[in-house]
């Protein structure tokens, strides 16, 4: 892979996990407000609802963050 490449996606592989927790943020405002009158009654389960799924899709694509933060660890060190 190009140096260009490698560059774009790990900018790509970085931005996932911030932008899927604004996802869920915004979707859970979203659903808490206008959601429930206007599609109907409220999901009986808490984990149902997209703000849960994109709040799980957050955490699963943490590890692009957690290598960079490993990676600044052992080169501080």
């Amino acid at each position: 892979m190009s140096p260009a490449l490698a560059g774009v996606a790990r900018g790509l592989g970085l931005a996932a996990a911030p932008t899927f927790a604004l996802m869920a943020v915004v979707t859970g405002l979203l659903e808490a407000g206008v959601g429930p009158a206007f599609c109907g009654p409220a999901p009986s389960s808490p984990l149902g609802g997209m703000a849960v799924m994109y709040l799980l899709m957050s955490i699963f694509h943490l590890g692009p963050w957690l290598r960079a933060a490993s990676d600044g660890r052992r080169s501080s060190s």
